[in-house]
């Protein structure tokens, strides 16, 4: 699942992509006698490193910001849609979250990667949003958790039953409590360390691999018809 394509606002109120960077003054003509200078080629952001892309960020390059969102945004998007069960919600959270990392980049200290930062930001939002509105909507189906991944056209029947158990697994991930079911997401989903997620959380790896067992002990149970 892809995170449809934004424009993110400037904290200002202008989209970033309008949004320009002042330099240098550019420099006059060359006097009489004075070769013209060949223009330095110049990098597209696409092409930079990540630690490039985060230092012109904090200087105010606002498309420097935009490119380090479009690398990481499907990967926040789909967090936040596991989280929250919604993909509305999703868009919400991840838009807020995204102007307040920009707000805040020149407080980015590298003591974790970029991607953390930002998985910790949007986790927060989440959580936040989950705390408000107690939802308990059943996640997504697509591309979601055990899709199958046999090429083969399923018969009716075993179609409908792949459908109820996507159904059945969806209720049982949104059930679980909010801490649980983010530390879940993040490990068992997207394949982070307990280390990363205990950066993400705030809680103690301790505290991380507890929920995650508390939560695949509750899926488990809550899927045993099943199995």
């Amino acid at each position: 699942m892809d995170y449809p394509t934004l424009h993110f606002p400037h904290p200002d109120g202008a989209s970033m992509a309008n949004a320009q960077v002042s330099g240098p003054p550019a420099a006059g003509p060359p006097g009489p006698g004075v070769p013209s200078a060949r223009p330095a080629r110049v990098p597209s952001r696409a092409a930079l490193d990540e630690t490039t892309l985060v230092v012109r960020a904090q200087d105010g390059d606002v498309g420097a910001f935009e490119e380090l969102a479009r690398r990481h945004q499907n990967a926040l998007f789909r967090v936040a849609v596991r989280v929250l069960g919604d993909a509305t919600d999703a868009e919400d959270a991840l838009q807020d979250a995204l102007v307040d990392a920009w707000r805040r980049i020149g407080g980015f200290r590298g003591e974790a990667a970029f991607s953390t930062w930002m998985y910790r930001i949007v986790t927060h939002r989440c959580t936040a949003l989950v705390r408000r509105r107690r939802r308990t909507d059943p996640l997504p189906t697509d591309d979601g958790p055990g899709a199958p991944a046999d090429d083969r056209s399923p018969t009716p029947e075993r179609a409908a039953e792949v459908d109820a158990e996507m159904a059945a697994l969806s209720w049982a991930v949104a059930s679980l409590p909010e801490d649980q079911r983010t530390a879940w997401v993040l490990r068992e989903l997207e394949g982070l360390g307990y280390s990363e997620i205990s950066q993400i959380t705030g809680a103690g790896e301790t505290a991380v691999r507890g929920r995650i067992h508390r939560a695949r002990g509750a899926l488990a149970e809550r899927m045993r018809a099943w199995r």
